[in-house]
């Protein structure tokens, strides 16, 4: 059994938590927004031009005990419709630039707005669709119980070659690990993954396969 499985310890904030985790997500995205700020009016610039407008793709997404937040990320993908009007499928609308931007994980980088506001953190389990949160059981819904991160415990052990049940595990023990020597080895295996492009992908598909709940 892995030893990140199913080992819950329930959530105790301590001294990092309650008082530094957040001034430190406040100081990080306020100087990544100022020191990337000429890397995000480029790839803005792209996007405008390459896939069009809008170039922020926005969407609402659970966020801390289930509150419900705007995310903000570079659009990724066309309006491409077909003849009744209806978007096309994830992998006809991907177009090679929104691939690029998704394997580099840039598109990600609007979402430093988001901790700055305080819907996310550097580091937690990453925002999912609305739409799973009636599809959770219990222990899953424990993902929700610190605030989404923009990176996180699965997406630097597996990211998208994960499976659901895994990823969510993962989540809960970072739950009940917040520490700031995980939340730094967190940052710093984040950059190795992104630099590697690791697990950018799930199996045969451009996006991920959506959740469908628990079996049984």
């Amino acid at each position: 059994m892995r030893s990140w499985r199913r080992r819950e310890v329930g959530h105790r904030k301590g001294f990092y938590e309650f008082c530094l985790k957040r001034p430190l997500d406040v100081i990080g995205a306020g100087v990544g927004l100022l020191v990337l700020a000429p890397v995000l009016m480029g790839i803005g610039l792209l996007v405008r031009v390459k896939l069009g407008s809008p170039v922020i793709f926005a969407q609402r997404r659970p966020g801390l005990h289930g509150r419900v937040f705007t995310l903000y990320k570079f659009r990724t993908m066309t309006e491409a419709r077909d003849k009744d009007g209806a978007l096309l499928p994830d992998e006809e609308r991907m177009t090679p630039f929104g691939r690029w931007l998704r394997s580099t994980s840039l598109d990600e980088l609007p979402e430093l707005y988001n901790v700055l506001k305080g819907d996310m953190s550097l580091v937690g389990p990453r925002p999912l669709l609305l739409k799973y949160l009636v599809l959770y059981n219990r222990h899953q819904m424990r993902r929700h119980e610190v605030r989404p991160g923009v990176t996180g415990y699965a997406q630097v052990n597996g990211r998208n070659r994960l499976g659901w049940e895994d990823k969510f595990d993962m989540d809960v023990y970072y739950v009940d690990h917040v520490t700031f020597r995980e939340d730094v080895r967190i940052l710093l295996k984040t950059i190795r993954t992104v630099c590697k492009r690791e697990g950018i992908r799930g199996a045969g598909a451009a996006t991920v396969k959506p959740f469908q709940g628990n079996r049984g």
